[in-house]
């Protein structure tokens, strides 16, 4: 991939509230924009097909698959999601940052791919409240619940990869934290070279 823009991976357990901070990080910054995934499950109650998700059937996502249209796909809990390769080499031409919000299979494919990327794990802050959350949410019976529970261990054993650890127990704190990773890894000093070359310029030799 080309271009300016960070990619910036976020992943964690069903109950961690990742999507939660994500989304409400990103209305407060600039040029920074969420990838949608394409998921083959079905959409729960308020969901709406093009905000949270783009909804499609196995067959369009195996087509997808064979086309080579995902910069990372993988199968969670039974259902296949996966990231648009093309909407995100568009943002990055745009000098925009992109957000992923995928799980730990597919957040390995992208750093294989894209070893600059910025991988962020957010985590639940004990497993009751993350069984607490689970069922807040009610949208699982008791075998999938016990499912995503086992999921949520090994997920959170991956998390000694990642470049950031959240621990979300105050959703207004982790925000906050995530926003001052993007924040941070836009000062770093090898994405600012540019900036202090054009500086320099300024400067008789």
């Amino acid at each position: 991939m080309t271009g300016d823009g960070i990619l910036f991976v976020v992943s964690g357990p069903s109950g961690s509230g990742k999507s939660a901070v994500v989304s409400a990080a990103l209305r407060s910054i600039d040029r920074v924009v969420f990838s949608i995934s394409y998921t083959t499950r079905k959409p729960r109650r308020g969901e709406v097909d093009g905000r949270e998700y783009f909804f499609i059937s196995e067959e369009q996502f195996r087509q997808k698959i064979e086309a080579d249209a995902f910069l990372e796909h993988a199968k969670v809990h039974g259902h296949y999601y996966g990231t648009s390769r093309s909407f995100v080499e568009s943002q990055f031409k745009a000098r925009q940052d992109v957000v992923l919000d995928i799980d730990v299979q597919g957040a390995r494919q992208v750093c294989q791919k894209h070893p600059a990327a910025v991988t962020v794990f957010i985590l639940p802050p004990s497993k009751q409240e993350l069984v607490r959350r689970l069922r807040e949410r009610r949208s699982d019976d008791e075998e999938a619940m016990a499912v995503r529970i086992a999921q949520a261990r090994l997920e959170i054993e991956a998390s000694k990869d990642y470049g950031y650890l959240i621990v979300n127990q105050q959703l207004e704190l982790a925000i906050d934290q995530l926003r001052s990773i993007i924040q941070a890894e836009r000062c770093r000093r090898e994405r600012s070279g540019r900036n202090i070359e054009s500086v320099l310029a300024g400067f008789p030799p």
